[in-house]
């Protein structure tokens, strides 16, 4: 059986045995045949409120939130749309806000790989930095005592609007929506609340589940206590393109954009596997191993306790060195360790999420990596198993487990969430 993963920006071709072998994609859908038609569309005729035109005003300021380079929402497509739905707004009273959480700001280059030369040459791009106090603003707590941080430009502007692509998320059930507003544009201090050890290792915060999830149910607290005037969402498919666009109403636009989302991405399966071969989408999911992350715990969802997990992730952009995650992955000699530093009381770190998921899929299964720019030495101390050749991994894999063995193949990683039809919450 020949499959092509997704992996970095060409693919990674392997050939696995036919009687033994699943593939789990996405249900494919194809591009809208006018993708700018529907934006617009779904932007004059909204749900739930007015049509944004009609919205804002000409003296009114206005802060738009877009995804950063680790998502592939195709801002350079939705953001001109909007921008021109607002062409009555001057656009020195428009402000495009990066909703970079916690991770790095975006270059000059990928701002404009992301938005368009155009966008990032006549309005004013600003990347999120949670970590400048004097760029937050402190509105107000959650009912769970979180303090709600945000940007300045965002909590100061008359009209919040977000834009952003759908798709399940790993804890927080599903991306988009409230997500571009915290942790999108929130301080550390609101984010790593939504991010402890309590948080992610509460059972239902997982792929696919918004009710009852702790962390969507924050998020979209504050989401709804500081304000989102419109929102624009959209579905994709494995070529980014279009496949769904939604707009109004945040919190019933993002009930549409899930359901939909749900039905394309979330595939039931009768029994785990013994190996799972994963990506992580590739370019610019699988940027870093950090983002890999995602395609691990995709394959965890259905793996055998004890079975293999086979990660092909490009990581053009290393562990990363930025943030914290790599310092983590060093502070302890086993995901066990790690596990029980994290979880230990007061223990509050920038990027200790990444790694709990890490190790707690670590603890059931063997996880391996393989990789085209980290070195052997470096997966080894994220520890992980490196490995060359895919085709190779799972030969071995079937040597440990056995001749009966079976092996699933998620080709696009996290955009195909499998779970086992007996599982609870979905």
């Amino acid at each position: 059986m020949d499959i092509k993963l997704a992996y970095g920006r060409n693919g990674l071709n392997i050939s696995l045995p036919d009687d033994r072998t699943t593939v789990i994609e996405p249900g494919y859908v194809p591009g809208l045949p006018d993708q700018e038609g529907a934006l617009r569309t779904a932007i004059r005729d909204p749900v739930g409120s007015k049509p944004l035109r009609q919205l804002v005003s000409a003296d009114q300021t206005v802060a738009i939130s877009v995804c950063d380079i680790t998502r592939p929402m195709p801002s350079n497509l939705v953001l001109p749309i909007v921008l021109g739905e607002l062409a009555h707004v001057p656009s020195d009273q428009i402000t495009i806000l990066i909703a970079t959480g916690t991770h790095r700001g975006n270059t000059d280059d990928e701002l404009a790989q992301m938005l368009g030369q155009d966008v990032v040459s006549n309005y004013n791009i600003i990347n999120h930095d949670a970590f400048d106090p004097s760029n937050l603003v402190l509105r107000g707590h959650t009912s769970d005592g979180i303090p709600i941080w945000l940007n300045r430009h965002w909590a100061e502007a008359d009209i919040g609007i977000t834009t952003g692509f759908v798709e399940p998320h790993f804890f927080a059930g599903f991306s988009g929506g409230p997500k571009m507003v915290a942790p999108g544009l929130a301080g550390f201090e609101t984010i790593m609340p939504l991010h402890n050890s309590d948080m992610i290792g509460h059972p239902k915060a997982i792929w696919g589940i918004m009710e009852g999830n702790p962390i969507h149910d924050a998020i979209r607290e504050i989401s709804e206590i500081t304000g989102v005037d419109f929102a624009v969402e959209v579905t994709i498919n494995r070529e980014h393109r279009i496949t769904s666009a939604y707009a109004g109403n945040p919190k019933s636009v993002h009930r549409a954009a899930t359901r939909f989302a749900r039905t394309m991405a979330m595939q039931p399966v009768d029994e785990p596997f013994d190996t799972v071969v994963t990506t992580n989408s590739g370019y610019p999911l699988d940027l870093n191993l950090y983002q890999a992350v995602k395609g691990m715990s995709a394959a965890a969802q259905v793996v055998k306790h004890g079975g293999t997990i086979i990660c092909a992730a490009e990581c053009s952009d290393g562990v990363p060195e930025h943030g914290r995650y790599n310092e983590i992955l060093s502070s302890a000699t086993a995901p066990s360790e790690l596990l029980k530093m994290i979880c230990a009381e007061g223990y509050d770190r920038h990027d200790q999420w990444q790694v709990q998921i890490q190790a707690q899929i670590q603890l059931t299964a063997d996880v391996q990596l393989k990789s085209e720019y980290l070195t052997h030495q470096q997966i080894r101390a994220a520890h992980l198993t490196p490995v060359d050749d895919v085709e190779a991994a799972v030969e071995a894999a079937i040597q440990r487990h056995g001749p009966q063995s079976r092996i699933c193949v998620l080709p696009e990683g996290p955009q195909t969430i499998p779970y086992l039809r007996n599982g609870q919450g979905r």
